[in-house]
């Protein structure tokens, strides 16, 4: 069994800040954990406003607390987000994320993540 406390793992390398400051993930279960998938509380700033692409990854995104809005590139769809919402990005969706509050989020990655992962270029995490 694998027990964790979020506010112990935030104190930890287990939480990376992007480094262009839209957000903050705290990963409580990652690849070396054997689940096949990683689990992450992540918390999205106010004002934030970019796109993001995952070509190698799925993910479901669960909205804990704070308000945004979810937008598709390929056809421009936006979906609002408010506390009780899920999104799932099962066709590695083009999409861009805006917060017009700060967004609490619970968002899971399979395959999973390792921990240090940031976006690259396209907005997609790298395989490791």
């Amino acid at each position: 069994m694998i027990v964790r406390q979020l506010q112990e793992a935030e104190k930890t390398t287990r939480r990376v800040v992007s480094p262009d400051g839209n957000w903050e993930s705290t990963r409580m279960l990652l690849k070396d954990d054997n689940m096949g998938f990683s689990f992450h509380i992540t918390t999205i700033y106010a004002g934030a406003d970019f796109q993001m692409h995952y070509q190698n990854h799925l993910e479901s995104v669960y909205c804990i607390s704070g308000e945004g809005e979810v937008e598709t590139r390929v056809d421009h769809k936006k979906h609002p987000i408010t506390p009780g919402t899920l999104y799932i990005l099962d066709q590695h969706d083009q999409h861009t994320l805006r917060a017009f509050t700060e967004m609490k989020m619970a968002c899971v990655f399979n395959p999973p993540l390792n921990g240090k992962e940031v976006h690259n270029a396209e907005g997609a995490y790298e395989l490791s």
